[in-house]
């Protein structure tokens, strides 16, 4: 099941940019915890060239999934048609690494810390926060008396 929150067919330039950005951190999650990535990534150049990529298959399917035309994809995110038809098949690393994290989205496998990073499930969250907090300060207040109660008999 797919994370209402996450538009999988946008409309509109709001929902594109939510589904765009959902699949640039999901991706970049991906590559930053995927051995196999770590060494290319240790040199600046191959780590920019690998953000620019997987920002742009991310803005490519974002923009296709919206119904946006090839052409008009090439003009929106200023890439080649050709770049934009090679991410949208997969036929790039970075274009089966984002196409892999949009069929993730669409079965509901989103990770819970990207789920935090992006801003959903806020609530549950911050309750399961919230709770640890009051224990915390309940067992803060429990120590007190104690301390109090030692420092009366002294």
């Amino acid at each position: 099941m797919a994370y209402p929150e996450i538009p999988l067919k946008p409309i509109g330039k709001e929902e594109i940019h939510k589904l765009e950005y959902s699949l640039l951190i999901s991706s970049l999650v991906e590559i930053l915890t995927d051995p196999k990535f770590l060494e290319q990534l240790k040199d600046p150049r191959d780590r920019l060239t690998w953000i620019d990529s997987i920002a742009t298959a991310a803005a490519a399917l974002a923009r296709d999934k919206a119904g946006m035309t090839l052409s008009d994809i090439a003009d929106d995110i200023g890439r080649t048609e050709a770049t934009i038809k090679k991410h949208l098949k997969g036929e790039t690393e970075a274009g089966k690494i984002v196409l892999e994290a949009y069929k993730k989205l669409e079965k509901g496998e989103l990770d819970t810390t990207l789920s935090v990073l992006l801003g959903l499930k806020r609530a549950d969250y911050l309750e399961e926060v919230k709770a640890k907090i009051d224990r915390i300060i309940d067992s803060l207040n429990e120590t007190i008396n104690m301390l109090k109660e030692i420092s009366e008999k002294l």
